[in-house]
């Protein structure tokens, strides 16, 4: 009896500890949470050139099937420069972000011509409340995404694009605006994964489960890819180790689902 009683202790105590061993881990590498409830934009907010914050007047963010959708149905006459994009709420630092994505639909007409087939996630975002009312992009690093039309035309997606930021390569700076990714090619209704892993000396995009490319260090530079911006109140050279997560909208018709960040 008394060994039966000991062997119960003991048998207690080795649970105990593995619940707190299991607690620790999960405290030390925390879990992926959803930005996205499937239902609302409660947790988001838009900035649409030359709105003000909050406004989206054309409906150009909505919800549809658990999707946040953009989409340019209620648009009417030209697109004039109604670039948007759809802030988290809350800035990151090094995480680990999850989307998938799907391109819909014609580019509305009037739209740039490069917005077809084009659209991102922005990250190290400036604040929304302070891109300025004519200011057409925020200073950002967008993991960019395009498709193809043609099976003959190969084009690579999770680029990199440096609205108001420069990045390094291999330890050496480079001002090019957008650098291409190594990945597969995908088309127009493909659901596509994308992952963004962002840790304070590497930058990693990853589409469906392939590292596709990799860079370090943004920091802020001009190249005059945003119109509007007052580049004296920033400091050229900066590096960026915090910021905002948006979805962009530049004319093209777009769904994104599962959106989730881990925070490392």
């Amino acid at each position: 009896m008394r060994t039966t009683k000991k062997s119960l202790a003991i048998s207690i105590v080795l649970a105990l500890l593995s619940v707190s061993a299991c607690m620790k881990i999960q405290q030390d590498h925390p879990s992926f949470r959803p930005l996205f409830n499937g239902k609302d934009l409660s947790d988001w907010v838009v900035k649409t050139h030359r709105y003000a914050l909050g406004e989206d007047p054309d409906g150009t963010f909505t919800v549809h099937d658990g999707t946040i959708r953009v989409d340019y149905k209620n648009y009417e006459g030209k697109f004039n420069q109604r670039f948007s994009h759809l802030y988290y709420k809350q800035a990151f630092q090094y995480f680990h972000l999850k989307l998938e994505y799907r391109f819909r639909g014609q580019l509305y007409d009037g739209a740039p011509h490069f917005a077809n087939l084009n659209s991102g996630v922005m990250f190290y975002a400036q604040a929304p409340e302070s891109i300025l009312q004519d200011q057409n992009w925020p200073l950002s690093v967008e993991m960019q995404f395009l498709a193809s039309d043609d099976p003959n035309t190969p084009i690579s997606t999770g680029n990199v694009c440096t609205p108001g930021t420069h990045i390094r390569i291999k330890d050496q700076l480079t001002t090019t605006h957008c650098i291409r990714s190594n990945s597969d090619t995908y088309y127009r209704d493909e659901w596509v994964m994308a992952e963004l892993i962002v840790q304070q000396d590497s930058v990693k995009h990853i589409i469906n489960g392939k590292t596709v490319l990799e860079y370090a260090y943004p920091e802020i530079g001009f190249t005059g890819t945003i119109k509007g911006i007052e580049e004296d109140r920033w400091s050229e050279g900066q590096v960026l180790e915090k910021g905002y997560i948006a979805l962009q909208s530049e004319g093209q018709a777009i769904d994104f689902r599962s959106i989730q960040i881990k925070e490392l």
